[in-house]
């Protein structure tokens, strides 16, 4: 009989700091940053597991971190719907609703404009009367 992987048993929180150390470089650290900028500006957040990778909820999703080899990406689901007067928005610029931001090595946060982007999506989702 086979056992299945530990991580199905793994909450979303686990399997974020899972993903966080099997990058082990900066792509890992920027992670972990990004998670706990979002924590820091929602500290009612909920952390999901959802197509693969780390997502961040709060009455409805807020944005989800991928990973890729060159960039992690924070890709917000209602983008289109906030402002952005920081412009920390850099792609997905094209699309009616989501809007992203890729962070590349050697990247500098604006930590207190991105705090600000996470509270907009928060208030948006209130706004909008989901969950």
């Amino acid at each position: 009989m086979k056992k299945s992987p530990p991580q199905s048993t793994a909450s979303p929180s686990e399997l974020i700091d899972a993903r966080i150390e099997e990058l082990g470089d900066w792509r890992g650290e920027m992670l972990a940053r990004l998670r706990a900028l979002i924590k820091e500006a929602d500290p009612e957040v909920v952390e999901e597991w959802k197509w693969g990778g780390p997502v961040w909820s709060h009455n409805g999703l807020i944005c989800t971190g991928e990973t890729y080899k060159k960039a992690v990406k924070m890709t917000f689901a209602k983008g289109a719907s906030l402002e952005d007067p920081s412009g920390l928005f850099n792609s997905s610029l094209e699309g009616n609703t989501r809007r992203a931001i890729d962070v590349h090595e050697g990247d500098t946060l604006a930590e207190e404009a991105l705090k600000a982007l996470i509270r907009a999506a928060v208030a948006w989702n209130k706004a909008s009367g989901r969950g």
